[in-house]
């Protein structure tokens, strides 16, 4: 039984290990291991999920790769747990100096006195988006959290030099 038990938890922290960093991003960067996330939480959670990158996006510095995923992450994961949505669609582009992550859901939406409670002092929902704006923050971008009762908009920009590929 232990030593059942010891193999089901080394398994769960190799999964844990590559949700955290997986081994794509090092290898292809942050649009296959985007696409690699996706591709797993639309199977795991039913839920329809659209993704559009540029194919020339190229490499980007291991911070702003991982901040953005980890905004991915957090944004998939709250439209699963909360959202009630169906469908989600993930973009990231490059636009005026910065790489944007948009991911929007269908869902319910956040309630409004929950999220201008969020906006004014950064409390209310979770320590998740709190983390993600202040990742995005501490790399010179933006985070901002749209919602109403058609869904969810999180879009996190972070400025990259335009040499960089």
């Amino acid at each position: 039984e232990s030593e059942e038990l010891m193999q089901r938890c080394l398994g769960e922290v190799r999964a844990l290990s590559y949700l955290l960093h997986p081994p794509t991003m090092d290898a292809a960067g942050l649009v296959s291991a985007a696409q690699w996330f996706i591709d797993g939480f639309g199977q795991h959670s039913g839920i329809k999920t659209t993704f559009t990158a540029p194919e020339n996006l190229g490499r980007l510095p291991e911070e702003v790769e991982l901040t953005l995923f980890r905004a991915l992450q957090e944004g998939l994961t709250n439209t699963h747990r909360h959202s009630e949505g169906t469908a989600a669609e993930v973009v990231i582009n490059r636009a005026d100096g910065a790489v944007v992550l948009v991911v929007k859901d269908n869902g319910c939406g956040i309630k409004q006195d929950v999220l201008q409670r969020f906006k004014q002092s950064g409390t209310g929902l979770g320590v998740g988006l709190t983390g993600i704006g202040e990742r995005a923050r501490d790399l010179g971008g933006s985070f901002q959290l749209d919602s109403d009762s058609s869904g969810t908009t999180v879009r996190v920009g972070i400025p990259v030099s335009s040499a960089m590929n």
